[in-house]
């Protein structure tokens, strides 16, 4: 088995691009296969190395290694499509020999009208073959009319162009409605639809995994491996994303990108868990898996046809308990762009400060599902003022109103300036001694605290927290 990514680098590297690369780089590693990246740059108005190179280092990110292909090399090379002109130009000039393309000069401004007129009278628009046979009386005309002719496909009238997809099962399309279509542009530069053809043959790939939205070119490009007398692969179209609302993925549903979701703090193991579950289902009710596991149980019989729903939730429950397994110092790794970027770190912090930040990182750990979201979680450390839950002020003044409260917040302020040196295990220390000696239960002690403290009912743990904002600022909190 040999199968193939090959994006075209015109943008931000999509979270959809992503998915196809990883259905691939699964299959070609449960079957001992080979995994191939081309770059397919034969837009070169929108095409550019620097989406190359985002492209390249967010498959390195999400772990997915080219067995062949750029930077890595092979037999069948180049593997980017402007190298590769002269392979096509030759494959061309078969086709235009054997007779099954030919050279068009009809102008832009002809296909419009035609297909004006086909539309007018209620028919699909296609190539209405007026340079099917031309002269070479009629050609040298053109040609001395300056025109510069494209290269158009001699499509089979009355054939039933048919295969079997492995997500859709048997796919068929009459061929009297595609239409004689261009496959080399006036400017010598092949269309997608020929080039990927060509590509696919002679770099051997054997399965073809990509977009559902690559269906209707399915047919044009199978007419073109008959045309040749090459074997056609095994083709495999995957739904496309939507988001919750059932539309296709797009901005309006959040970052779209891999390196937006690199920036925002999310594990590539994470991304990689999620992904595989677009579309694809495994056995049983079990959802998180390394990719090690991935590449032993994925199977292509278990990608559904329905649409895939991105949901956001869902990856932030992945990447949430992904990070739960993160050492603190990896955490704090994680995290630290987001508070240098808040202006809650120093970007080369000192022993003393990264010793701070990696304990609180580790404090709020279990409030946040990816690393940015450590900024709104973090406020309070940063604070001089309290800032009191509003949403529960009567719960918060009902605590206060407590007997017990001013006892247990004196006691707290004994045993805090009391200490040399206050840590989680200090603090838990002490609020277990202010339990034993007032015979209150936990949260009579806990709660009257932590609003003292943070002006907060819920939040992070409590021994964490009193540490993180040292003696000084407790005691100024407590009064």
């Amino acid at each position: 088995m040999k199968v193939r990514f090959a994006p075209s680098p015109t943008g931000p590297f999509h979270i959809g691009g992503a998915r196809s690369a990883l259905f691939n780089y699964l299959l070609a590693r449960k079957e001992q296969g080979t995994f191939l990246l081309r770059v397919e740059d034969t837009d070169q108005a929108r095409s550019t190395r620097e989406s190359e190179e985002n492209i390249k280092a967010a498959l390195k990110w999400l772990g997915m290694d080219w067995d062949e292909g750029v930077d890595v090399g092979g037999e069948a090379g180049p593997y980017r499509q402007t190298e590769r002109l002269d392979i096509y130009e030759k494959v061309t000039q078969q086709l235009l020999e054997s007779g099954h393309a030919y050279e068009c000069y009809c102008s832009q401004e002809e296909l419009d009208a035609v297909r004006e007129e086909q539309l007018g009278r209620g028919e699909t628009p296609k190539y209405n073959g007026h340079c099917h046979h031309l002269t070479e009386e009629q050609k040298a005309a053109y040609k001395a009319e300056g025109r510069k002719p494209t290269i158009r496909l001699r499509v089979p009238l009355h054939e039933t162009v048919a295969f079997d997809d492995m997500v859709r099962g048997h796919v068929s399309f009459e061929s009297n409605g595609i239409g004689d279509f261009v496959i080399v542009k006036s400017d010598g530069i092949p269309v997608y639809n020929y080039a990927v053809v060509v590509d696919d043959h002679t770099m051997g790939i054997s399965h073809v995994i990509r977009a559902e939205e690559h269906l209707s070119n399915t047919p044009r490009q199978i007419v073109i491996y008959k045309a040749l007398g090459w074997d056609v692969p095994t083709f495999g179209h995957i739904s496309l994303i939507m988001g919750k609302d059932g539309k296709k993925m797009s901005k309006r549903h959040g970052a779209t990108s891999v390196e937006q979701y690199r920036e925002l703090g999310y594990l590539p193991e994470a991304i990689v868990n999620f992904l595989a579950l677009l579309g694809w289902a495994p056995e049983g009710e079990e959802e998180l898996f390394t990719k090690e596991e991935l590449c032993q149980k994925f199977s292509m019989d278990r990608v559904a046809k329905n649409p895939a729903v991105f949901d956001i939730d869902k990856l932030n429950y992945i990447n949430f308990n992904y990070m739960k397994q993160l050492t603190p110092e990896a955490l704090y790794e994680l995290c630290l762009p987001h508070l240098v970027k808040a202006g809650y770190a120093s970007e080369s912090p000192s022993a003393e400060e990264q010793a701070w930040l990696t304990m609180l990182c580790t404090c709020v750990k279990d409030h946040i599902s990816y690393g940015a979201q450590i900024v709104d979680e973090v406020g309070m450390f940063f604070q001089d003022d309290i800032l009191e839950d509003a949403e529960h002020a009567e719960e918060i003044a009902t605590v206060k109103a407590e007997e017990s409260y001013p006892t247990v917040i004196g006691a707290f302020k004994e045993k805090i300036e009391a200490m040399d040196e206050i840590t989680p295990d200090a603090v838990k220390a002490a609020i277990k001694a202010i339990m034993k000696e007032t015979g209150l239960k936990g949260k009579f002690v806990f709660m009257p605290i932590r609003i003292a403290t943070t002006g907060q009912m819920h939040g992070p743990d409590l021994n964490y927290i009193i540490t993180l904002f040292g003696k000084e600022k407790v005691l100024r909190r407590l009064g």
